[in-house]
């Protein structure tokens, strides 16, 4: 962990304009379940509600799924939000189908990668039509790319938006700093008022992320759409590299969670004497007779070998 030194300059103008982009105004009632120590609750939270004189909902001192719910069918909430998990959590619960959630429109999932099938469940479960997928990292305030109003279930599905009012975004190769083409994968920069003084009292470590004309290189691997979706492919250091084969954790991710008695899913990479890497995956089972096995031969069915899980717990 290192200490990002933000500005009133960043804060306030990234919550300002992410709240514009939902369409908030004072008729709106934000329940906000993500900690305030946080940007996600700072900024996507706080600052774009109260610059757009919309009403903050606090419906716990730390997220529980119920008192969320709850807090929502209680104020008649029209926004919610939450990291993936929170919401995975939220579905599972038998009050997201007894309370009334139909005041919902919007939302904001962001923090890390959001499962298609999640967001799915979400506009459909949650009526949250307009919710929003923010990208971005606490170096840029947080956000740089984000899905809009009007967008296809495709693009909020499948990419994380397009780049905010007043920041740029570039996509380069990694080794050589050249803009790649469209569609094609490189590690995603942001530059703009949004980027960070830098570390505090780390020079060292900011020269490291930060370049001389002002791009913030965030670290993962993303591509653009001709239409200016981002993609997020990845992290590159997330990657695990079996046998010389390049495999993106998310990849698997994305395809387990099509499995039905799966709620949650991570994939990692642990040391293999033979591969150098193999890939563990850790499962949260919706039914508790999903065993193992089971999962083993869905990914055997249906991946190709060199992703196929080793490991799984």
């Amino acid at each position: 962990p290192k200490g990002v030194t933000l500005t009133h300059r960043n804060v306030l103008n990234n919550g300002f304009h992410i709240g514009e982009l939902l369409g908030y105004t004072e008729e709106d009632t934000v329940v906000i379940p993500v900690p305030f120590f946080h940007c996600f609750g700072m900024v996507i939270g706080v600052i774009a509600t109260v610059s757009h004189g919309s009403l903050a909902v606090i419906p716990a001192r730390s997220f529980e799924p119920v008192s969320a719910l709850r807090a929502v069918a209680a104020t008649g909430a029209t926004s919610l939000y939450g990291v993936p998990a929170m919401f995975i959590a939220m579905l599972a619960r038998p009050e997201a189908d007894e309370l009334d959630l139909t005041t919902l429109r919007t939302g904001v999932m962001a923090g890390s990668t959001c499962p298609v099938e999640v967001m799915k469940k979400v506009i459909d479960r949650f009526h949250m039509s307009e919710v929003a997928i923010c990208y971005g990292m606490t170096e840029t305030a947080p956000v740089s790319t984000m899905t809009r109003r009007d967008d296809s279930l495709e693009v909020r599905t499948q990419t994380v938006g397009r780049t905010m009012p007043h920041v740029e975004t570039k996509i380069v190769d990694p080794a050589t700093g050249d803009v790649v083409p469209r569609g094609a994968t490189g590690e995603l920069c942001t530059r703009g008022y949004s980027v960070m003084l830098g570390y505090w009292d780390a020079p060292e470590k900011t020269a490291e992320v930060l370049d001389a004309d002002g791009w913030m290189h965030s670290g993962d691997l993303a591509s653009m759409d001709e239409d200016g979706s981002v993609r997020i492919e990845g992290r590159i250091k997330d990657l695990v590299i079996r046998g010389g084969e390049n495999i993106s954790p998310r990849e698997v991710e994305e395809f387990l969670y099509t499995h039905p008695d799966i709620q949650d899913v991570q994939v990692v990479g642990v040391p293999d004497e033979k591969q150098g890497e193999a890939i563990k995956v850790f499962v949260v089972r919706k039914d508790a007779s999903l065993s193992e096995d089971t999962v083993m031969r869905f990914c055997q069915d249906q991946l190709t070998g060199y992703k196929r899980p080793k490991y799984i717990e």
